[in-house]
């Protein structure tokens, strides 16, 4: 039986569509292709351009879409010269994650063969862990409704037991599952500053408990600070790292920069019911139009995308063709032939792209 999904689709911002175009082809491709399911893409307008010329972020057609569909593709999105009366960016991909509760932010950290990374490390050793990020309250709770006044500004930090309970559960799962294929050790670091503030020292007793409910994981802490010294110091020693939401924010970019940048790093916010898949990267509007975007990122979200709708709907093709996407893309990069300029080569978009799905075997 060939079961048919729909995805939403935000070409967002900048190199935002040009990165989309191509992926969107891809899956389209490998859907075409396969004997097992289809897909069936519907575009949903919003971002800073959206804003600019309609006075609007997000549309409501476009956030009911999102909830209507079996899963969110959305590329890069915001500008820096449109903003917000206050002062702050249009990020409508923030809103998504709030609207649809997507509480738990994925960001894998892997160096693949070929891959050019600032680290040389040491024989045997590899990168490949994951950073979740709760992303929907933490220091992120008030956005746009912090209080300012001539003297002073104020953001609220929330942490909340029924939020920290579905992370930990994913955490805990989503290593249980790494161990069972052979790519993880099986260990859970509950990343806080529990020394300090009485609302880690809460996240932390919530993640202990969580821990005692599974006796077969290792299970262990680390202070936010000292673990930004060890995700560049010794990166190849950890599994599944699990943070409030602007910890995760800052330690993701330090995880895309053990990557060799933010053109290979691809992220998904997941929730009970949705989830939203992006690359952690920027709209880049000084190269946008040019042919010059890195669609690696994208393509690899993409992957995670076809994973997770496999794994929620119980789909091995799905799940073989999220593997064959990835597989496809890792190729790419040990070949080297194909590379983009931000991993020193001299390929644009479209012949990245093209060469992941001649890796493909796709027409």
């Amino acid at each position: 039986m060939r079961n048919s999904y729909q995805i939403a689709v935000f070409p967002g911002d900048g190199i935002g569509p040009e990165i989309t175009a191509p992926t969107v082809e891809i899956l389209q491709s490998l859907a075409d292709t396969a004997p097992d399911y289809a897909l069936n893409f519907a575009e949903a307008p919003a971002g800073a351009g959206h804003y600019r010329d309609t006075g609007t972020a997000l549309p409501a057609s476009s956030l009911a879409l999102a909830r209507a569909s079996d899963a969110i593709l959305l590329s890069a999105m915001g500008l820096p010269d449109v903003r917000y009366p206050d002062g702050t960016e249009i990020t409508p991909q923030i809103d998504l994650r709030m609207e649809l509760s997507l509480f738990a932010g994925v960001r894998p950290v892997t160096l693949r063969p070929g891959q050019p990374g600032p680290l040389t490390l040491p024989p045997g050793k590899t990168i490949d862990f994951v950073l979740i990020r709760e992303s929907t309250e933490g220091l992120f709770f008030t956005k746009g409704r912090g209080e300012v006044t001539d003297t002073e500004a104020r953001e609220t930090l929330r942490i909340t037991r029924d939020t920290s309970e579905k992370l930990f559960r994913f955490a805990f799962d989503l290593a249980a599952r790494r161990k069972a294929s052979g790519r993880g050790k099986g260990r859970v670091t509950c990343v806080d500053k529990a020394n300090v503030f009485r609302a880690f020292a809460f996240f932390r007793k919530i993640f202990d408990e969580e821990a005692a409910r599974h006796p077969d994981m290792t299970a262990d802490h680390a202070y936010v600070d000292a673990m930004a010294l060890w995700m560049v110091q010794r990166p190849w020693d950890f599994d599944v790292l699990v943070t409030e939401n602007m910890f995760g924010d800052i330690l993701s970019d330090l995880g895309a920069g053990l990557m060799g940048g933010l053109g290979m790093a691809p992220s998904a916010d997941i929730g009970l019911e949705h989830a939203v898949f992006q690359p952690c990267h920027g709209t880049a509007p000084d190269i946008a139009g040019q042919g010059l975007a890195n669609p690696f990122a994208m393509l690899l979200s993409a992957a995670m995308m076809l994973d997770w709708l496999g794994d929620k709907h119980d789909n091995d093709g799905l799940r073989r063709d999220g593997n064959r996407l990835r597989q496809a893309v890792e190729q790419v990069i040990a070949e080297g032939a194909a590379l983009t300029r931000d991993l020193r080569g001299t390929a644009g978009t479209r012949a990245a792209a093209d060469a992941v799905a001649r890796a493909l075997s796709l027409p």
